[in-house]
């Protein structure tokens, strides 16, 4: 990861993880419920939290399986993990820092590697694969959970515009079709996917990043001028909230 990048989302989210934890966008979801379906049979598992921000898929995992390393590049939010663990009585959650290309364990160490709404932020995400399945013991899984791309040009341009005006350090999110491919060539395939939506209420999203006055205008100011395909794909509303499309999916 390049040291400007690395900076920018350290300076990005150490200050905001007290605003992550008790976003609801961030603490409820039906990607939270599905995830504690699908690790019902762990409770032996070792499972790894790539990215794990303000740690609710963290806390969701711990309640299932024997271990949780939660992993982040920003020290604030893995201080305000902890704290929570402690809170909650979750003694099976541990921290670690550092980047999602240069994962500081061992080969074969984890049965399960978990990440939600972190690939985004990843500054080479095939260095960020290549970590994940070198970690993974032999038949492991990776979940993912992140905000989609629609995958056409007209909504992919406007999706990754709002993202990278409202917070600097986002890279990319990608579309299904890219995810199934960057997975297929690390050797992984994919056995569950599901696609949903979630209602972004614009106060609190652009608030959960301080997003300066300057840029809300221009973000307000785009959606104004949109067409009315990505109007209404997006179902953007009078207050500027609106809807991203996601994706989970399973890994093997």
């Amino acid at each position: 990861m390049s040291n400007h990048h690395e900076a920018l989302v350290k300076s990005q989210f150490s200050g905001q993880a007290a605003a992550y934890l008790h976003s609801s966008v961030h603490a409820e979801g039906a990607d939270l419920r599905r995830l504690g379906e699908w690790l019902a049979d762990d409770q032996s598992a070792n499972l790894l939290d790539v990215g794990c921000g303000a740690g609710h898929a963290s806390f969701t995992a711990a309640q299932k399986v024997s271990t949780v390393t939660a992993y982040d590049l920003s020290e604030g939010m893995l201080a305000v993990v902890a704290q929570e663990a402690q809170k909650r009585g979750l003694s099976n959650i541990t921290c670690a820092q550092g980047p999602a290309e240069a994962l500081p364990f061992a080969d074969n160490s984890f049965d399960i590697v978990i990440s939600r709404y972190s690939a985004h932020h990843w500054h080479d995400m095939q260095s960020a694969l290549i970590e994940i399945r070198r970690v993974l013991k032999p038949g492991g899984r990776f979940i993912m959970m992140d905000i989609a791309s629609p995958g056409k040009p007209i909504l992919d341009v406007w999706l990754q515009t709002i993202e990278m005006l409202r917070d600097p350090s986002h890279i990319h999110n990608y579309s299904q079709g890219q995810w199934l491919a960057m997975v297929n060539q690390r050797g992984m395939v994919v056995d569950k996917l599901v696609g949903d939506k979630l209602h972004l209420e614009f106060s609190s999203w652009v608030a959960r990043m301080k997003t300066p006055d300057n840029i809300i205008e221009a973000i307000r100011y785009l959606q104004s001028k949109v067409s009315d395909e990505v109007k209404s794909h997006f179902a953007i509303a009078e207050d500027g909230s609106f809807v991203s499309d996601t994706i989970m999916f399973q890994a093997r």
